[in-house]
This record gives C-alpha cells, sequence and structure tokens, in this order.
C-alpha cells in the first residue's frame, strides 16, 4: 500500500504546481457556468411549471459542476498513460514490482484531485457572492452537505474506475483515439455533463439513474441541491457503490489479461 501512496504523493505534488493553466482553467468554467446558467434561466422564464429542479437548485448544480469539472470530466485522461501503452514503455511498467492497475489507479486520482483542489475554491466562493438565482444556495441541512462529502468522494472512484477501462481496452487497439473520442463523447452525454439528467424525458432519466455513469457527478451534485428523496439518496449511493466494486473488477481482470498478452514491438 505504501508504494501506491507515494505513486498518489508524487503525482498529487506534480498536478500542484500548474497554478497558471489551473487560472485559466477556472475564467474558462466562470464564462461556461454563466452562458449555462443564462440558458436554464431563460428556459425557466418561459415555463416554470416544466423544469425538474428550482432555477436555484438548476444553478447549484451547474456551479458545483463547474467547480468540480476535473473530477468528474472523463475527457481529463492522463496522455503519458496512452503513451506508454503505444509507444512500448510499458514494458518499463510490468517490469516493476507493482500492480499496473493500482498504479495507474492511484496516479489518476492523484491528477484530478490536484486540478480540483487548484480550480474548486475560487469557483465556489465567487459563485455563493452571486445575486440568487443565479448564484449557489446552501445545502438542504448539514446532513444533506455530510452525504454530499461522501457521495463527492465515491463519484470521483466511479469516474476514475470509468477511465481505467477505457485505459485498459486501449491494450486491445492499434491506436487510443477512437476508443477515446467514442468513450468520452457518449459518457459525458450519459453522465449528465451536457444536459443534467433530471432534465431528460422521464423514462429516458430512469433508465440514466441506473448506468454507471450517473454515479459519478450526478449524485452528489443532486443530493447538495436537494433534487433528491430520502429514498433516492439511499438508492443512488447503494448503485454508486456498487458500480464502484464492479467496474474495478472488471478493470482488474482486463488488466490482468491484457498484461498477459502484451506485445512491445522495437528493438
Amino acid at each position: 500500500m505504501k508504494k501506491y501512496l507515494s505513486f498518489f504523493k508524487m503525482r498529487f505534488l506534480m498536478g500542484m504546481q500548474y497554478r497558471a493553466a489551473a487560472l485559466a482553467g477556472i475564467s474558462t468554467q466562470f464564462f461556461w457556468g454563466f452562458m449555462e446558467i443564462m440558458m436554464f434561466h431563460a428556459f425557466y422564464k418561459a415555463d416554470p411549471a416544466a423544469f425538474p429542479m428550482t432555477m436555484s437548485a438548476t444553478a447549484s448544480y451547474i456551479w458545483m459542476q463547474q467547480a468540480f469539472l476535473a473530477f468528474f470530466a472523463v475527457w481529463m485522461l492522463e496522455s503519458e498513460i496512452f503513451d506508454a501503452i503505444r509507444k512500448g514503455n510499458l514494458a518499463y511498467e510490468l517490469v516493476r514490482p507493482v500492480n499496473i492497475y493500482n498504479m495507474w489507479f492511484a496516479r489518476s486520482l492523484a491528477n484530478r484531485m490536484s486540478r480540483a483542489v487548484l480550480r474548486c475554491f475560487p469557483i465556489l466562493l465567487v459563485a455563493f457572492f452571486i445575486p440568487a438565482p443565479y448564484g449557489m444556495q446552501l445545502p438542504e441541512s448539514p446532513y444533506h452537505f455530510l452525504l454530499f462529502l461522501i457521495t463527492l468522494l465515491l463519484g470521483l472512484a466511479v469516474t476514475v474506475s470509468v477511465c481505467m477501462l477505457i485505459y485498459v481496452l486501449t491494450f486491445f487497439t492499434i491506436s487510443p483515439l477512437g476508443i477515446r473520442m467514442v468513450f468520452t463523447s457518449a459518457i459525458d452525454f450519459l453522465a449528465g455533463a451536457v444536459i443534467p439528467i433530471p432534465f431528460f424525458p422521464e423514462p429516458v432519466a430512469k433508465v440514466l439513474e441506473l448506468l454507471p455513469f450517473a454515479a459519478m457527478g450526478n449524485v452528489p451534485f443532486r443530493i447538495y441541491s436537494g433534487s433528491y428523496s430520502s429514498a433516492q439518496m439511499e438508492q443512488a449511493m447503494f448503485l454508486q457503490a456498487f458500480w464502484l466494486v464492479v467496474m474495478i473488477l472488471v478493470g482488474k481482470l482486463l488488466c490482468r489479461k491484457a498484461e498477459r498478452n502484451a506485445v512491445v514491438q522495437g528493438g
């Protein structure tokens, strides 16, 4: 366990050095968040009764989405891992006395956490001072905030486990570009990153809620905004834990198979 904690620590400290990139990301996310909120507000003014969430809850959802983008954006994959597989540097990883899956999982987790730490606090701080209904609202209760923190970490772990599947599937292809583009585009849409899941037609939303992608950012953001009932929160947390276990087990099995069949060409 110590060696994986070391990988986590090294990657986290390295990620904390990119402050200029974080500043550029913050300005971009502010612009994008405002644009989304204004668009939803226009629809809300047209027909408030048709909205599945209150405007304040929707604004909070969007600001949380922007603040923790690095946690749940599947497209924020590590090019180093793809290069190691594609260029043959994987050979160096295979001779190390470590489990590749665990090492990459720890690195990916640290990479996302370091990016989020640099970006989330400025966004949340400013969003709380924006007047309603465009700004952040406080959580429904301290209990909701506690569940939000728990599900936030669970959602992060689910996101990393999904990304690990993408990395492992790259072992079985010539180029990672196809898998990367198809998976990231589809997952972003199905996870509610493009349109929040409550805004889908009800039959579609019920199906999406059961998929592993809804267990990423959708759950903590909706718990914070208070759009879940008590029963729905329990079900959502159970599905998060369930999908985390399933995705890790599938990822480890595929990784073990990929390692046995890996061919490194060159000389």
